[in-house]
C-alpha cells in the first residue's frame, strides 16, 4: 500500500483521500490545543505560508490521546487554531494515533518511519520525561506525544519522522530539499 491509498475524515466528517495531495510534500502532524508544544502551530503556519505555493501541504490531525490535551470538538479545535494562531492549513477530524482505534494512516506512517532521531541533551531529556508519562505509547514505534511530525516526499514516500521537541523551523531545510 502507498500513502495515497488512505482515506481520512476532514473536520466536517467528509471522506478525503490522501491521493488528493499527490505530487505535494506533506507534513503530517498530530496536534493538541492544550499542550506545551501547541505554540508550534505558529511555526507550522509560517512554513505553510512560505512553502504552500511551492508544493507543501500540512495535514493537521488533532489527537486527544496524550494528557487529554485536545478535549474540544473538531469545530472548537479549529476555531482555537484559527483565532489564536491564524492557521490556514488543512485540519482534519480528531483521531487516535496509537492503540486499537488508531487511524490506519498513522499505522502506515509509524511502519514507514518507526522512530524519530532526537538530538540535543535538552530534547532527549524532554522525550524521556514524555515517554514516562505517555500512557498510550505502548509499543516501540508508537507516537510518543502530540506534535510528532511525519515528512512525506512528492512521490508519497515517508522520508522522516520528527519528535515533538523538533520545532517546525528545524524541519524547514528538509522541506526545502524535497520541494
Amino acid at each position: 500500500m502507498s500513502i495515497y491509498d488512505y482515506t481520512v475524515k476532514n473536520r466536517k466528517g467528509e471522506d478525503i483521500s490522501i491521493s488528493e495531495f499527490k505530487e505535494k510534500v506533506l507534513l503530517i502532524v498530530n496536534t493538541a490545543t492544550g499542550c506545551g508544544f501547541t505554540p508550534q502551530y505558529e511555526g507550522l503556519e509560517k512554513l505553510y505560508k512560505e512553502y504552500h505555493d511551492k508544493g507543501l501541504e500540512i495535514l493537521d490531525f488533532p489527537c486527544n490521546q496524550f494528557g487529554n490535551q485536545a478535549p474540544g470538538s473538531d469545530d472548537e479545535i479549529h476555531e482555537f487554531c484559527t483565532l489564536k494562531y491564524n492557521t490556514t492549513f488543512d485540519q482534519f477530524a480528531k483521531i487516535d494515533v496509537n492503540g486499537e482505534n488508531e487511524s490506519p494512516l498513522f499505522t502506515f506512517l509509524k511502519k514507514e518511519a518507526p522512530a524519530e532521531e532526537v538530538s540535543g541533551l535538552k530534547n532527549k531529556m524532554a522525550m524521556k520525561a514524555i515517554e514516562k508519562i505517555s500512557t498510550t505509547a505502548k509499543n516501540e514505534n508508537d507516537v510518543k506525544w502530540n506534535f510528532t511530525k511525519f515528512l512525506v516526499d512528492k512521490e508519497g514516500k515517508v522520508v522522516g519522522r520528527f519528535a515533538p521537541t523538533d520545532t517546525p523551523e528545524k524541519i524547514e531545510e528538509s522541506i526545502k530539499e524535497l520541494l
